[in-house]
Formats: C-alpha cells, sequence, structure tokens
C-alpha cells in the first residue's frame, strides 16, 4: 500500500487488492480473478497495469485480462503485453481508447 500511495495513484482506484492481504502472491492466478469478483467485472472487460513482465503481464494474460506494461530499464523490450508505457500518464488515453472499442457509439 505505500508504493501505491508514493505513487498517487490510490485516489483513481475504488478498490486495492494487496498480495499479502490477500493471502496470494502473484503470478498466482487467484489474486487477478479475486480483483475481478470483487470489481464484478469480466477479464475481458478489465486491464491491469504492471511492471514485471512476469509475475505482472503474463500472470494477468492468462486469466484473460488486457495488459498494459510500464517500461522499467531492468527488463528486456519484448514484454507480450496488449500497450506498453514509459509513464503512468499515459493510462487514461488507453482506456479511453479501449472504451470504445468495447461500446463503439454504432451500437
Amino acid at each position: 500500500m505505500d508504493n501505491i500511495k508514493a505513487l498517487g495513484i490510490d485516489k483513481y482506484t475504488d478498490t486495492i487488492l494487496i498480495s499479502e492481504w490477500e493471502g496470494v502472491k502473484k503470478p498466482d492466478a487467484r489474486i487477478f480473478k479475486a480483483a475481478l469478483e470483487k470489481l464484478d467485472v469480466s477479464a475481458k472487460d478489465s486491464v491491469f497495469v504492471g511492471g514485471h513482465p512476469e509475475k505482472d503481464i503474463n500472470a494477468a494474460r492468462s486469466v484473460g485480462m488486457r495488459t498494459i506494461w510500464k517500461k522499467d530499464h531492468q527488463w528486456a523490450e519484448n514484454v507480450n503485453a496488449d500497450f506498453i508505457i514509459n509513464d503512468l500518464d499515459e493510462i487514461p488515453q488507453i482506456v479511453s481508447r479501449l472504451n470504445l472499442d468495447l461500446n463503439p457509439p454504432w451500437k
């Protein structure tokens, strides 16, 4: 929680799951499924943002979530994420684009 508050992203979320609080750690799929259940959303209608290629990106993709990888110089550039960003400020634009893809105006 300290990291989340330090990044200033706690104010943008209604639900936060901390692995120690949940009793399961990434990359265990149960933590991602617990988040989906608490938020009452399907995996295909969700996006997970993370910085670790295996524990975050591959693990979230394994349950069907879309993924955004926050680039980190210690990992290779060929991370298998749906989106790759340099800065967290890029997330709202991606989410807006995904919302249009999920709910096109012509439907």
